[in-house]
């Protein structure tokens, strides 16, 4: 029997999952800390990914150590301490800071179908990678991030495209990731072995 199955993320030891929802065929590495997101069919995450507060698209690659959705603390009162806002672990006469919460919560970083995030790279609140962005082990992405452009660095920025344009256009037309386990099964040798432009010159409609 295949590991991975489609009515329930196989979850690996010692994981953290708080208000998060999971489609088809989905990994959690061992270690991982999953808040306030949802998992697209197909996507993982390898050992010890903090993702909080991100809608992840289908067939994400989300390597070890990485991070997305890192919470922010705030810049423009006296002090950016952990006290302002989670008050009530300092006093038991003081309430946690609900509206700081939910401004929090709703910062949504998204990521696309087909993405691939390097180890240790770092997606900030708010950021969008289109389908097909790469993004290098170690880069701090704090900008969108175009389909099928990888960006490397720190702060990110676009090294060079996975794909031409026209070729990521294409893709992102023939959505290939919205087929049935079935029709990827099927395909399954085209996708190991023709390029991407073959591959389209197949399967277009």
């Amino acid at each position: 029997m295949a590991r991975l199955q489609a009515d329930a993320p196989f979850i690996h030891p010692d994981c953290n999952i708080v208000d998060s929802s999971f489609g088809a065929f989905v990994e959690i590495g061992r270690g991982s800390r999953v808040n306030n997101t949802h998992f697209g069919d197909y996507s993982y995450c390898d050992r010890y990914a903090d993702i909080a507060n991100a809608q992840i698209g289908k067939f994400a690659n989300i390597a070890a150590f990485s991070r997305i959705g890192a919470t922010d603390h705030p810049l423009h009162t006296a002090s950016c301490h952990h006290f302002l806002y989670r008050s009530d672990d300092y006093w038991d006469d003081a309430e946690r800071d609900a509206v700081f919460f939910d401004h929090r919560r709703s910062r949504m970083a998204k990521i696309g179908h087909d993405t691939w995030i390097g180890a240790g790279a770092m997606v900030k609140p708010e950021v969008t990678l289109g389908h097909g962005a790469v993004v290098a082990a170690g880069a701090v992405v704090t900008r969108d991030v175009d389909p099928y452009t990888i960006v490397a660095g720190t702060p990110a920025k676009p090294l060079r495209q996975r794909q031409p344009r026209d070729v990521a256009d294409r893709l992102m037309a023939l959505a290939w990731w919205d087929w049935s386990h079935a029709e990827i099964r099927r395909t399954l040798d085209d996708f190991r072995t023709l390029d991407a432009l073959d591959f389209l010159d197949k399967y277009e409609p």
